[in-house]
């Protein structure tokens, strides 16, 4: 728990309580949850270790804060969409909001990727909560819309994970993308968006 919330913050608090999320999101997208150590994160925030215990009482409540913070930004996009709109506009306005996310939010997604390899120990209860409410509620409306034919007759689950997966791998594999396209310093992202917007307007256009 943060601790210093329990009262009014000064400035200063309120400072370096961001400065140590920021450097605990640096240090455990970097080296994941067991790897990371509060040594780092003291070091990264500019701190010494017994500050930062003043704010957190452990690398757990500091990973837990950075997951809650996460994990509101992940859902945003898939709650925007529209069962009322254009269901080939929606669908490819949310395959550009999560590209979007990759994009602005690149240590935020290999956070959730690595709490995700481990198991999810720590989010388990909102995966199968929150995040399966919400998908299986969306689900819902994709499947709706296939049965109306207004697209294609698809699986509206393994399309939620497709776009995940052609999403967010942009963000989590940076570095392999770089390396293979080898065009240091060239933003791969406007590429992705023009290929992501023509696969998936061509796979949901109804026969």
């Amino acid at each position: 728990m943060n601790k210093p919330d329990g009262r009014r913050r000064t400035r200063i608090q309120q400072k370096n309580s961001q400065a140590i999320l920021d450097a605990a999101l640096e240090v455990f997208s970097s080296y994941g949850f067991r790897g990371a150590t509060l040594d780092q994160i003291a070091q990264a925030a500019g701190l010494s270790k017994p500050n930062l215990l003043y704010y957190f009482d452990s690398k757990e409540d500091i990973h837990a804060e950075l997951l809650a913070g996460l994990l509101d930004t992940w859902l945003d996009p898939l709650r925007e969409l529209d069962p009322a709109g254009d269901p080939i506009g929606e669908i490819r306005a949310y395959v550009q909001r999560k590209l979007e996310l990759s994009r602005d939010y690149p240590r935020e997604s290999r956070l959730f990727a690595n709490e995700i390899l481990q198991g999810a120990p720590r989010i388990e209860a909102v995966l199968r909560g929150d995040l399966k409410t919400l998908v299986d509620d969306r689900a819902a409306v994709i499947r709706g819309w296939a049965r109306a034919g207004k697209i294609a007759n698809i699986d509206p689950y393994h399309l939620i994970f497709s776009i995940w997966a052609t999403t967010q791998h942009y963000a989590d594999f940076d570095a392999q993308i770089g390396m293979i396209l080898d065009e240091p310093g060239t933003d791969p992202f406007p590429g992705a968006a023009a290929f992501l917007d023509l696969l998936y307007t061509k796979l949901l256009r109804p026969d």
